[in-house]
């Protein structure tokens, strides 16, 4: 036993020895290639591999030039400082690194900016479809797991497993998304997760909801990869349709390579021992709270499975700002959804968010910030208060308004209660210098499912959606609630992240076809559309100015005008039909003397009473 104890000592030993004195190599350099033209002339490449930074390097390549070369902690990275002129032409640089006798030379490519579009944004005008690829549809089995991978499996049967949806079959379904109305789609992160399974209360669980990156630079094989992405943005773009990135910046997987041999300490958020956030977000805007608490809900790891990244690092910021702009310019990408926007470094957010619109003037940012107030939701986009720090974000998603709609439609109606919590909601609107910016909803990947939350009743799922195409703002709708996917999260989350029916071989139903789905099914998708439509090809419906009016004994009304046309949302929340009288409207009624139900084309005549059926809303096109 000593003679083989002392054997692995002496192998460990040489191990060691041969480490230090192993020959510079570089496996990796990120970005992976760039673009003459860029705004920003500046760009730091990241280069590793063993004792790649025991190297002295050189760029010979015409209007480029090497500032500087950073050696950090660990011997295997260097960060090489450039500049690119703005006449600089495309083509293929060498980094060149010496050190002795040993000359390595790795080539970079330079590309020209094409034409295509990417960085529009969306706006008001958009209606956004949030889906998960692995649960959507699978266009191709070929790639639903790799034995290679630290998670190789992949079963339907089991709700924590990889179900294999992938890009080339939500490319197949994109007519159903346009038919629908819908104008844009956003996926849960798409990059690469090669994640081993973590036991989470007992259960065994894959990364397939994407949130724990392991190479910024790769798309998950799973979903198809690098090509398949950008074939996908390319078909939707042909269709009319914005592609939205689902951006991690507070974290990244724990297998992820960089975490695996870290470029220095500073590179993650480090504790004396595990430190989880609280998940509280009150210390990062209270005048009066502890510096200590703001620490641990910032720089607090979210899981201990996805380490916490440090923005206050320099050369860690600029990976993350130009994977950014790399994305948008590499695959089309038109608008950029942050996840946990709260738990970063807020500067560092704004250095990120100015970045990305200084290149794409118009791209859209919204981020995630759970909380259930104005004040704090508005702390971190544009607002109107006198904040030490201001945000410029300009977009963010609205979870105070959505919590207000589902009171809205459980509660019963009273001075604060029912109706009136969506109305204060709204009410609110003065805090942000552009409300029309934040993204709203009615239920997501996280959350409970909005059919389930009102109790499956089909008069409260009109209400609440046309509420959500109605009001101010971006909506988005999350997969299948327009055929009535239903679920809460208890007992986990994937009871509210199943299947599509239809989108995978082998699927009994088809609910993408008209011919799949029940009558209430398609009930509820044709409501859906004509309402979509309806939105999309209306203006006063997106760029209208918005008026609301106190509700009064369960009833509530708002109008959006324009100086085309004016239409009015009247709801009843009541479980009985009233006779609404439009006297105290007069202010946005005058001279309109007819209407036209949206929903039903029915015309009225006399706009004096406007009966409301129980459990309604009306969608009234006014006319002269």
């Amino acid at each position: 036993m000593k003679r083989l104890y002392f054997g692995l000592l002496l192998l460990l030993l040489t191990i060691c020895q041969t480490s230090l004195a192993q020959n510079p190599q570089i496996k990796r350099v990120n970005p992976t290639n760039w673009w003459v033209g860029m705004k920003n002339p500046n760009l730091q490449l990241l280069v590793y591999g063993p004792n790649a930074g025991t190297l002295a390097y050189s760029i010979s390549y015409p209007g480029v030039k090497l500032v500087k070369a950073h050696t950090v902690e660990n011997p295997n990275y260097a960060f090489l400082d450039l500049t690119i002129a703005p006449a600089t032409k495309p083509g293929t640089l060498q980094i060149v690194g010496k050190k002795g006798a040993q000359t390595l030379r790795q080539s970079f490519e330079l590309r020209a900016r094409d034409k295509t579009p990417k960085g529009q944004g969306v706006t008001a005008a958009d209606f956004i479809y949030l889906a998960m690829p692995d649960r959507f549809a699978n266009g191709d089995p070929s790639n639903d797991k790799f034995a290679d991978m630290a998670d190789p499996n992949a079963d339907r049967s089991n709700p924590f497993y990889r179900h294999g949806g992938d890009l080339v079959g939500a490319g197949q379904h994109l007519d159903y998304l346009k038919d629908m109305g819908l104008t844009a789609v956003w996926f849960t992160p798409v990059l690469e997760n090669d994640q081993p399974l973590t036991n989470e209360g007992g259960v065994m669980r894959s990364a397939y909801h994407g949130y724990g990156f392991t190479d910024h630079y790769v798309i998950d094989r799973r979903v198809g990869g690098n090509e398949a992405y950008r074939e996908f943005v390319r078909k939707a773009h042909a269709a009319g349709m914005k592609v939205v990135q689902d951006a991690v910046y507070n974290h990244v997987g724990i297998n992820h390579w960089f975490v695996k041999d870290l470029p220095m300490k500073s590179w993650l958020h480090q504790w004396p021992t595990y430190t989880n956030t609280s998940y509280k977000y009150q210390p990062v805007t209270d005048p009066h709270g502890a510096e200590s608490d703001r620490r641990v809900t910032l720089d607090g790891w979210f899981v201990p499975h996805l380490p916490d990244l440090n923005q206050n690092n320099p050369y860690l910021a600029n990976f993350l700002i130009q994977h950014a702009i790399w994305s948008v310019e590499n695959f089309g990408v038109d608008a950029w959804r942050v996840d946990t926007y709260m738990y970063n470094d807020q500067p560092f957010m704004n250095r990120c968010n100015q970045a990305l619109l200084d290149e794409y003037p118009k791209i859209h940012i919204f981020g995630e910030s759970w909380v259930n107030n104005v004040v704090d939701q508005s702390y971190y986009t544009r607002n109107n208060i006198n904040f030490p720090f201001k945000s410029n974000q300009p977009g963010g998603l609205d979870f105070v308004l959505y919590s207000s709609m589902l009171d809205a439609l459980k509660q019963k109606f009273s001075w604060d209660d029912g109706v009136n919590r969506f109305y204060q909601a709204l009410a609110q609107d003065a805090v942000y210098v552009d409300p029309n910016k934040l993204v709203t909803f009615l239920d997501n990947h996280d959350t409970d499912r909005f059919l389930s939350v009102i109790g499956e009743d089909i008069d409260k799922y009109k209400i609440g959606l046309t509420w959500l195409l109605t009001t101010r703002g971006i909506p988005s709708m999350y997969y299948g609630t327009e055929i009535l996917m239903k679920n809460f999260k208890d007992p986990s989350d994937a009871e509210v992240r199943k299947d599509f029916p239809g989108g995978f071989p082998g699927d009994k139903e088809n609910k993408f076809e008209a011919a799949g789905r029940t009558d209430r099914e398609n009930n509820a998708f044709q409501f859906v559309r004509k309402l979509a439509t309806y939105r999309r090809d209306n203006p006063v419906m997106h760029t209208g100015k918005l008026m609301q009016y106190l509700p009064q004994e369960g009833t509530y009304v708002y109008f959006r005008y324009d100086g085309n046309k004016t239409v009015m949302i009247a709801t009843n929340t009541n479980e009985k039909e009233i006779s609404l009288d439009t006297a105290r409207f007069i202010e946005r009624m005058k001279g309109f003397t007819s209407a036209r139900n949206v929903l039903t084309d029915e015309t009225l005549t006399d706009l004096k009473l406007v009966k409301l059926p129980a459990k309604t809303a009306l969608v009234l096109e006014l006319g002269k």
